[in-house]
């Protein structure tokens, strides 16, 4: 309890320090100095005593132990009544025996005048009276053993282990109170929790029967080039191919039970049934939606014909498919929550022991490609393709904090650092967001570029006074030709988050490109990206220029961090590799790792019903530990830890974090307390976290 608070005394201070509050900071020092608990620090109680003592204040001493009488003493039971008398008496004699050494006896004889009505009656002080009348008091058989060193040292520490066994009994029962009552309220909060979920379940169960998308969902060029393809058992009718909305709807609504024979209708192809709602030419389907006719009602009811036969499906049967799919569904992309416990030994030669704390949290739609862990390591945000962010508390329990919707698609999320409760939110409008998730509201929002409306990253600095915005144009990609357009163009801002105004545009050379990701080393002083055209740029933040920059990976670059020491960085590319550069040498590979081709994406979602869903790595990739020696990637199943064997310059596989159903798309390793918390966010809806309770061992 000493040590606690302590340290949270000298966190009010430097927080007090930083702010400039110095008039506040001296009052808190003058209250420090006067405190009598002082911090509940034995020592300091002992060497108040004493100063009283040596400098003859007989009223000081007397009120200070009538203070810890009724502060402390009177909380014991009656059994120790009289060893704080004891105590009290030793203490006044130990008053009386230095005022004879220091040879002051006016201070004698005015103890006991002030003291003589209370001391007279009592038995352990009828021989002291004579004390002042004495010559040589510690030659006196009476008093001799007073006057020893011994007798002064054996007083002291007895009373300092007194109040030391005080303190902790005290405080131990407050914790033993403080518990109870933390576990009643757990108690209750779990059947809050129970009872909320019930409702929620029973509201969804409901939902599912009227699902619907929104419409910026059906255009997934706009969602960071997430591309979705559904692909149908069934051929549709030639009137129906002009419905793309009514088409894709129709075809999720198929069952999985039936046949894979599909009638062809003449005229067309087999490949023209299937449909895709990822990047679309908006231009195009407009264009598309003004030359068709409108279908009267009697073609809109047969929209769907039989396997086989050119019925048409009624609708209590297309109802009941629709049930029959969304059940499916349900059970491919499940969202109930977990938590439990696991414990992992690592055999020699490791050196960790590893207990495993999962937290499992459940996303909103069909899957959150963007989840961080905040700078305190208390809780996590979610990005989910709906425009929906949730804010978890996971420490001790997992709580829901905040949700936020958004009517725009939003790409990107990043942490502040400074204040850690402040979340920036990068759209796909060329906005960004700066939100309080304790407040629950936005603070502001930054109009960053029209041109170049997509938010790709978003890096705060430590110092906290600034953070960087890569904003891009929609990608030259689409569904039909995925090559051959090149790269996306896009800039990289500097903004100040005191002014709320753009700082500076940073060069991009040899071209303005769109930049994937971004990092930041501890202080603020380097900042390291990851651009559409496989370079990785690395930028001095003092002189705000690109220091270096080399040709990284065929393809993008998808993630990138700085190593533990900071003299190197790692990088995923599109091309699957997995390296390691010098930031000394520009270009100069010092290490290539190699990973599974699930741990670098694209990540490939398949279900019932031809259900097939792709995403381009859009969030981190890979996070190290607190000492650079383990790295965590993404897999089809959940997470994997690997450590760098520097022998083998390679990477050995430790230990996996699964759980999940489908590919997990992103990654986090928070470092900020003791125990390190892993995150793994997953295309089945689910982000779970991980707390890795390391032990080091003898």
């Amino acid at each position: 309890m000493t040590s606690a608070v302590e340290r949270t005394d000298e966190l009010v201070r430097e927080y007090l320090m930083y702010r400039g509050f110095t008039s506040a900071l001296r009052q808190m020092d003058m209250e420090i100095k006067a405190d009598k608990d002082k911090g509940f620090r034995v020592d300091k109680i002992i060497e108040q005593l004493q100063h009283f003592v040596q400098s003859f204040d007989l009223i000081g001493l007397r009120d200070y132990w009538s203070y810890l009488d009724k502060r402390f003493f009177s909380r014991l039971e009656d059994v120790y009544r009289p060893t704080v008398n004891k105590l009290r008496t030793s203490l006044f004699r130990y008053y009386l025996v230095y005022t004879v050494q220091s040879n002051r006896t006016e201070k004698t004889q005015e103890f006991f005048q002030k003291q003589a009505l209370e001391l007279q009656g009592q038995s352990e002080w009828r021989d002291w009276f004579v004390l002042p009348f004495i010559k040589d008091p510690e030659q006196n058989q009476t008093f001799s053993t007073y006057f020893t060193r011994q007798w002064a040292d054996t007083f002291l520490v007895s009373l300092h282990n007194f109040l030391s066994v005080l303190f902790q009994c005290i405080f131990d029962r407050e914790v033993q109170r403080n518990v109870a009552i933390f576990e009643e309220n757990e108690m209750l909060r779990q059947m809050v929790f129970a009872l909320q979920a019930d409702q929620t379940r029973l509201r969804k169960e409901e939902e599912h029967l009227h699902h619907r998308l929104p419409s910026y969902v059906q255009n997934m060029d706009r969602l960071a080039d997430t591309e979705l393809y559904v692909a149908s058992f069934y051929q549709r009718n030639s009137n129906l191919a002009t419905q793309s909305r009514g088409g894709f709807f129709s075809l999720l609504s198929q069952n999985k039970r039936t046949t894979a024979k599909t009638p062809v209708v003449a005229g067309s192809s087999p490949t023209q049934a299937s449909v895709s709602s990822g990047r679309r030419d908006p231009a195009v389907s407009q264009t598309s939606k003004l030359k068709d006719p409108v279908p009267s009602s009697k073609e809109s009811k047969s929209v769907l014909s039989s396997p086989g036969t050119n019925e048409p499906i009624s609708a209590p049967l297309r109802q009941r498919r629709l049930q029959d799919h969304e059940k499916e569904r349900k059970e491919l992309l499940s969202n109930q929550t977990h938590c439990g416990t696991c414990k992992v030994r690592l055999s020699p030669p490791h050196t960790l022991d590893l207990t495993v704390l999962i937290y499992e949290c459940a996303s909103i739609n069909l899957f959150s490609f963007i989840s961080r862990v905040d700078c305190s390591g208390r809780r996590v945000a979610s990005l989910d393709v709906d425009g929906v962010i949730k804010v978890w508390s996971f420490n001790p329990l997992m709580q829901t904090k905040a949700t936020i919707m958004s009517k725009s698609p939003l790409l990107s999320l990043e942490w502040a650092s400074k204040p850690d409760r402040l979340l920036l939110l990068g759209s796909g409008v060329g906005t960004v967001r700066l939100y309080d998730t304790e407040a629950k509201k936005n603070l502001c929002e930054m109009a960053i570029d029209d041109i170049h409306p997509r938010i790709l990253s978003l890096a705060w600095s430590p110092s906290g006074t600034s953070f960087v915005c890569s904003a891009a144009a929609h990608s030259p990609r689409s569904s039909d030709n995925m090559s051959g357009l090149g790269p996306a163009q896009g800039r990289l801002l500097l903004w100040d988050t005191k002014t709320v105004k753009q700082q500076l545009q940073f060069s991009l050379v040899p071209e303005p490109v769109a930049i994937n990701c971004t990092a930041f080393n501890h202080n603020g002083n380097l900042l390291v990206t990851g651009a559409a055209d496989g370079i990785i740029r690395l930028f001095d933040m003092q002189r705000y220029e690109s220091v270096m920059s080399w040709k990284a990976h065929e393809g993008e670059v998808y993630s990138v961090e700085f190593s533990y020491d900071e003299n190197t960085v790692f990088s995923i590319g599109e091309d699957g590799k997995f390296i390691q550069w010098n930031i000394h040498r520009s270009g100069v590979k010092q290490s290539e790792y190699v990973l599974p081709s699930d741990a670098t994406g694209p990540f490939i979602l398949s279900g019932y019903s031809g259900y097939k869903q792709v995403q381009v790595p859009r969030g981190r990739l890979f996070a190290f530990d607190s000492e650079g020696n383990y790295v965590l990637t993404c897999s089809s199943n959940g997470g994997v830890i690997y450590k760098f064997s520097e022998e083998e310059k390679g990477l050995e596989n430790i230990m996996a974090l699964g759980g999940h159903k489908a590919p997990v798309v992103t990654v986090d390793w928070c470092t900020a307390l003791d125990c390190g918390t892993c995150l793994t966010a997953s295309m089945d809806g689910k982000i779970k976290l991980s707390t890795l309770l390391a032990q080091k061992s003898c």
